[in-house]
């Protein structure tokens, strides 16, 4: 075996190389990788790479602890924090496969976490360099504001409830915005709602310097708490006040809540349906996995048909998404837009959920290889605190513990219909300054479209976030 791999090797990999990879398998006699592995081209390394992730998973999966631990060494040697895309997804897939295993023995877990830092400031940090670094969610404010400008014409007193008010860009532009109605701005009033007192404080302080700076009277009501202790009563919705309602990147995390009684009664995952996964994976054609590598990290696949829409929470029986939905709705908010991550992460088994986030992620950090140089602090940054604190999420937690369960735009349609909003069509001039700003951006690869009367914002062809509106259904 060994002879017959180093020949593969020592000339490039043009036959199948997929066919190949399946070859070998990952067995305590393999051990470290042969020297030919360090020669391998970007895309056959991706390839490897991409074959040893999967193949590492299905062992963490089926409690195949030795293999696991082997896989992982092989992977070690090969992916890097720094280096190109797929090395850089397979670091942080690799840690956060290694951080599953070890939650299997909770004194050894929490003994190799329990100095680690995890600052207020720098989370803070993190998101306003993902901010500046991609455009998706200063897509989202555009959009977003236009929707309130539309919705709140002529509107004397209005009234924002922001469910993670860690970001005043959003707002600055949109007091801007409403300075310069015709027929005047509104008394604008903001409720905040974040679960650090700071970052409410930061926002309150920008917020009243620029509506003072340009005569809007303001007021800022800030709500220390988790959005999924929010109690609504504290919001104080005025009789008088036209409403709106902002979410972006938060409904997600209420879908915990319901899951843990729901985790016990699921039957086991047979190891079978794991290794249809990874042989699904690895029947992906060459070509395909190459432009895979190359560029868009996405085409080559294709969920199957209950990983699109399935979920361990039907509609009937998510209860905290269903009470939460409705105290909204008895507000009566004038128009509520809601943006949320394009994807499937909470689906019911555990590689449903890896083979999804390997593709969205990719993604994520494609946009980065093609923007920002691989040296860059900024983007490691974002790439380690942000996306890779994702991705272990996903990967490594369950129950409650897991709160990065992002669903795809239907189920979010379905959710919010049930609960007795009607979406409202995004405004032809809102995906115009959205579109003006992709442009601005000086990148081809970001894209912007409709899709059932929401927006999508894609990287190639995948969409990663959507933006949709809505309102009570009483004011159709």
């Amino acid at each position: 075996m060994a002879r017959m791999v180093q020949d593969e090797g020592s000339s490039s990999v043009t036959s199948s190389p997929l066919q190949f990879f399946s070859l070998m398998s990952l067995s305590p006699s393999l051990g470290s990788p042969y020297p030919w592995l360090r020669e391998l081209k970007s895309e056959e390394r991706g390839l490897y790479l991409i074959h040893l992730l999967l193949s590492c998973a299905n062992h963490v999966a089926a409690g195949s602890l030795e293999n696991a631990n082997i896989g992982l060494e092989q992977i070690s040697h090969l992916a890097s924090p720094d280096g190109d895309t797929m090395q850089r997804i397979a670091s942080y897939f690799s840690e956060a496969l290694a951080d599953r295993i070890l939650k299997a023995w909770p004194g050894l877990h929490k003994a190799l976490n329990s100095t680690r830092l995890s600052s207020v400031s720098e989370g803070i940090l993190v998101r306003k360099l993902f901010f500046e670094l991609c455009p998706f969610l200063k897509l989202s404010f555009v959009i977003t504001n236009q929707a309130i400008l539309e919705a709140m014409e002529g509107e004397k007193m209005v009234h924002i409830i922001d469910l993670n008010a860690a970001e005043p860009a959003q707002w600055i532009a949109l007091l801007q915005a409403l300075s310069a109605r015709p027929e005047g701005p509104p008394h604008l009033r903001i409720t905040g709602i974040h679960e650090q007192k700071e970052v409410l404080e930061q926002t309150a302080l920008r917020l009243t310097e620029e509506a003072e700076k340009l005569d809007i009277p303001f007021q800022f009501n800030p709500i220390v708490c988790k959005l999924e202790n929010l109690d609504v009563e504290s919001l104080r919705v005025k009789t008088g006040e036209a409403l709106a309602i902002s979410s972006v990147l938060q409904l997600h995390t209420l879908l915990a809540s319901d899951d843990e009684n729901l985790r016990k009664k699921s039957p086991p995952v047979s190891r079978s349906s794991n290794s249809v996964n990874l042989q699904r994976a690895l029947q992906m054609n060459q070509s395909t996995l190459g432009e895979l590598l190359e560029k868009d990290l996405i085409n080559g696949y294709s969920p199957s048909p209950d990983s699109a829409s399935s979920s361990p929470l039907s509609l009937s029986t998510s209860a905290k998404m269903e009470s939460f939905l409705a105290a909204l709705w008895g507000l009566s908010p004038k128009i509520m837009l809601v943006t949320e991550q394009e994807s499937n992460h909470n689906g019911p088994t555990f590689m449903e959920r890896l083979l999804e986030a390997l593709y969205f992620y990719a993604s994520l950090f494609d946009c980065l290889e093609s923007t920002v140089s691989r040296s860059s602090m900024e983007r490691m940054k974002v790439e380690k605190m942000l996306f890779g604190e994702e991705i272990k999420n996903i990967i490594a937690c369950e129950g409650t513990e897991r709160k990065e369960r992002h669903e795809k735009l239907e189920k979010w349609i379905q959710r919010l219909d049930f609960a007795g909003f009607g979406r409202v069509p995004m405004s032809y001039y809102g995906l115009l300054q959205a579109r003006r700003l992709l442009q601005s951006y000086g990148c081809d690869g970001y894209k912007i479209k409709e899709e059932n009367g929401c927006l999508v914002i894609c990287w190639q062809d995948r969409a990663l976030f959507s933006v949709s509106a809505w309102r009570c259904r009483r004011y159709d």
